[in-house]
């Protein structure tokens, strides 16, 4: 079993661990000849199933292992990964092994970086009439010394090179546990389905959004009384959008009533290709059928977990452009398309799954 690349892009690696790691301490790890994937999937809180293209973060990748696809699956500790990855941010290069050491699975972040240092400067001759030379400036001859004169002046047979600057490369190696996962053991682990959604619609700016969301929490948190029955209750916010490219964040308790609306918002289309029935398949999709309805009927609505939803935003330090999918009542589905500077290279998604609480 053998994995090792260069990374490419340690900003978007470093990026991408920081957020996942807001929302659980391990993360699984899949390897294998086509796409790397990172899978979180907490005792309570949203899910998250990126799929990276493999050239959105490496080059030079490798990988091997005796199952089909040369698929490797590890668990990693996004805390321990995340501080290797920041240590390498100003690295001039960076790579990435599986090894093991003292019978312990690891992956070794290899990171070099170059110096700037000067070289120290000859020293000189502060007094012209001390004749002595110093033993460290070789090739500076007295003319009063070889003459036997009295000239006070000094002058040099050959010139020391003058001092100039140099680089030197240090390479650190972190080493960061993980455990390798059998494939059996990840065989029952599954995306989580949901049925199809009534709106999609592109989301805001998620740190615009994420602002607005965390001060609609803490409004909410000493106001509210049903806090000491239900925690969660305290900071549920409602998240709504419609087909007319409207999305609305509110917040309701017992003391307060509060929401932020959007408008002018993308509602992107379906791509038959994509939908099975092709052209008939979009016709009687949820979606369309929502477009039928009323401004005031048409908007789907999902109640979500403040803090959560908080964290979950917290991928917007990514860049890229994200695609809401509301399922009335049920479940909100988030795909956040990550940029990608090679033109035709494949997306790389991370599809985050959030719960919806009942009213």
């Amino acid at each position: 079993m053998r994995f090792k690349a260069a990374i490419k892009n340690i900003h978007t690696f470093t990026k991408l661990t920081g957020s996942l790691l807001l929302l659980s301490k391990v993360v699984w790890i899949r390897l294998d000849n086509d796409q790397v994937r990172f899978t979180v999937i907490p005792e309570r809180g949203s899910q998250v199933w990126a799929v990276l293209s493999i050239d959105s973060i490496f080059e030079d990748y490798s990988v091997q292992s005796n199952t089909p696809g040369n698929t490797i699956h590890l668990q990693v500790s996004l805390a321990h990964l995340n501080r290797a990855l920041r240590s390498a941010i100003n690295a001039t290069s960076a790579s990435i092994r599986l090894t093991k050491k003292d019978g312990i699975p690891l992956l070794a972040i290899t990171i070099t970086t170059t110096t700037f240092a000067s070289l120290r400067r000859p020293p000189t001759l502060e007094d012209s009439n001390d004749r002595r030379i110093p033993s460290e400036a070789p090739n500076l001859t007295s003319r009063a010394e070889v003459e036997g004169g009295n000239d006070d002046s000094i002058s040099f047979q050959d010139h020391p090179p003058a001092p100039f600057p140099s680089d030197r490369e240090t390479t650190i190696t972190q080493s960061v546990a993980v455990t390798v996962l059998p494939p059996q053991s990840v065989a029952s682990i599954h995306e989580p389905t949901c049925r199809e959604p009534d709106v999609h619609i592109l989301l805001p700016p998620l740190l615009q959004l994420k602002a607005i969301s965390e001060r609609f929490t803490k409004l909410a948190l000493p106001t509210s009384s049903e806090a000491a029955g239900d925690e969660t209750l305290s900071t549920r916010l409602i998240l709504s959008a419609s087909p007319y490219g409207e999305f609305r964040i509110g917040l309701q308790t017992a003391a307060c009533k509060i929401e932020s609306k959007w408008q002018g918002l993308t509602n992107p289309e379906l791509d038959p290709t994509q939908i099975e029935g092709g052209e008939e398949g979009v016709r009687e999709h949820a979606s369309t059928r929502q477009k039928n309805l009323t401004k005031d009927e048409a908007w789907a609505t999902v109640r979500v977990e403040g803090r959560d939803w908080g964290r979950v935003l917290g991928v917007g330090r990514l860049g890229g452009r994200v695609v809401a999918c509301f399922c009335d009542d049920h479940a909100l589905i988030l795909y956040v398309y990550l940029e990608n500077d090679e033109s035709g290279a494949d997306d790389s998604v991370l599809t985050y799954y959030i719960t919806s609480y009942s009213q």
